[in-house]
C-alpha cells in the first residue's frame, strides 16, 4: 500500500480516537487544517518534521503514524 495513504489513514483513525477535529489537530501541531486534510486524504506528502509535530500533537510515536494496520 502506498506510504501515504497508511499515514493517512493513521492520522485520521489516532485523531478520530482521541475525538479531535481536523481544526484542533491543526492547532496543537501548528500545520494548517487544509494539510491535515490533503494527508488524511492520502494527497499530502508531508516530511518527516511535519509527521513528528503531528505524532506529537497526538501524543503517539512516530511508529504509529507509519506502522501498516
Amino acid at each position: 500500500m502506498d506510504a501515504r495513504v497508511v499515514v493517512g489513514r493513521n492520522v485520521k483513525r489516532l485523531r478520530a480516537l482521541r475525538g479531535m477535529t481536523q481544526e484542533r489537530l491543526s492547532e496543537l501541531s501548528n500545520y494548517p487544517q487544509q494539510m491535515i486534510s490533503e494527508l488524511e486524504n492520502g494527497k499530502g506528502n508531508p516530511t518527516l518534521s511535519s509527521l513528528a509535530d503531528i505524532a506529537r500533537a497526538l501524543e503517539v510515536s512516530l511508529g504509529d503514524l507509519v506502522a501498516e494496520a
